[in-house]
């Protein structure tokens, strides 16, 4: 496999990661494989937060973020001369659940691989949990609605509706750009139906890595307690806190081995 050139450093391998809260309680997890499976050290690119959309900002209490689209990401990939890296879709469908359309939603994932393909990305990407979401009944989603997403226009009838239709358009996706599509299989996936299981994100990871063509672990791929403390502190290059505009200067992380940014 080919290794990319950097600012002038050879030899790293560049991944970009899109996603929303399942990518940011992950994180620790996924830095931890990715560094053992990649070949060489690695830049890291991720987009992600609980809630995070493709095409509208969200706000989770009183932090605010922009939409992928719309976020960083992108103007640091062209100012990193990134190309041809490994690239995973995932967290799709957030928009639904606060009314926004299937065909909507389709067009900011459709417009995200685009643009990863432009850049000859090696791309991945995650179906939706729809045997998950099919054994939803109406009382675990009224709870559902009510600790994740009160406002939710949906009915239960019209979410798994809404979901099948966004499954077939993410395989359509795929299929146009030479995308990989990973499965997540129910087991994986606690009551909210929203949320991988901790224990099960390192599969995730791990599929990821499978589609990218990366080889074995070199080593133990565990995230230790004190990676998963220095992650939990960092924050996105842009958000917006009570309504105060934050920076965060990128990469946060910038060691040989893994350099990290955060969008």
């Amino acid at each position: 496999m080919a290794t990319l050139e950097l600012n002038g450093a050879p030899g790293r391998r560049a991944v970009v990661v899109l996603g929303a809260s399942n990518v940011s309680r992950g994180l620790a997890r996924l830095t931890a494989v990715v560094a053992a499976r990649a070949p060489g050290p690695v830049d890291l690119f991720v987009t992600a937060g609980h809630g995070r959309g493709y095409g509208v900002n969200s706000r989770v209490a009183l932090r605010r973020l922009p939409s992928i689209l719309w976020s960083g990401l992108w103007r640091s990939l062209d100012r990193e001369s990134v190309e041809a890296p490994a690239a995973l879709v995932t967290d799709v469908g957030n928009e639904l659940l606060h009314g926004l359309s299937v065909d909507q939603v389709a067009g900011w994932v459709r417009e995200s691989v685009r643009r990863l393909a432009d850049r000859g990305a090696t791309v991945a990407v995650t179906r939706l949990p729809l045997a998950t979401i099919a054994g939803v009944g109406p009382a675990r989603y009224r709870a559902l609605r009510t600790f994740f997403v009160p406002g939710c226009p949906l009915s239960l009838a019209e979410l798994k509706d809404a979901a099948l239709r966004l499954d077939d358009a993410l395989l359509a996706i795929a299929a146009a750009h030479g995308a990989a599509t990973l499965e997540q299989p129910a087991e994986w996936y606690g009551l909210d139906a929203l949320h991988v299981r901790r224990g099960r994100l390192d599969r995730l990871w791990h599929a990821a890595c499978d589609a990218w063509g990366f080889g074995p672990a070199s080593g133990p791929a565990r995230a230790s307690f004190a990676r998963w403390a220095r992650l939990g502190v960092q924050a996105a290059e842009t958000r917006s806190l009570a309504g105060r505009m934050r920076f965060t200067p990128q990469p946060v992380i910038d060691r040989q081995d893994l350099r990290l940014w955060l969008y």
